[in-house]
């Protein structure tokens, strides 16, 4: 296992960085914990949650199954238990085209600021 040398990329992240990151709040990240047995951040000093790159994957994956497809709880739950590889290349094809979205939002602004 190699050892990462950016000293700009985090192991861990605060819940507060996650529900940032991902659109939903603390509350909503606490409550996937205990919906999704496979989402288990590491819990460090102080019961402090720190989720890992891999956490951050899966809380996306709940993300796209509930608030963008319209899943409920317990359907996304069985989805994932049956088709992780399929929810997670829809997932890979989400986070495409919400990058893809946001270039091209850039560049309209940056060409209305040559108008």
């Amino acid at each position: 296992m190699a050892l990462n040398t950016d000293k700009n990329v985090k192991l861990y992240y605060s819940i507060k960085e996650v529900a940032e990151e991902v659109g939903v709040t603390e509350s909503t990240l606490r409550y996937w914990e205990k919906e999704f047995p496979f989402l288990r951040p590491k819990v460090g000093v102080n019961k402090v949650r720190q989720y890992s790159d891999k956490d951050i994957e899966q809380v996306k994956l709940i993300y796209n199954l509930i608030k963008v497809k319209g899943f409920k709880i317990a359907a996304a739950r069985k989805y994932l238990s049956q088709n992780r590889t399929g929810a997670e290349k829809s997932s890979d094809v989400l986070d495409t085209l919400i990058s893809v979205r946001d270039q091209l939002k850039e560049l309209k602004k940056q060409l209305d600021g040559l108008v």
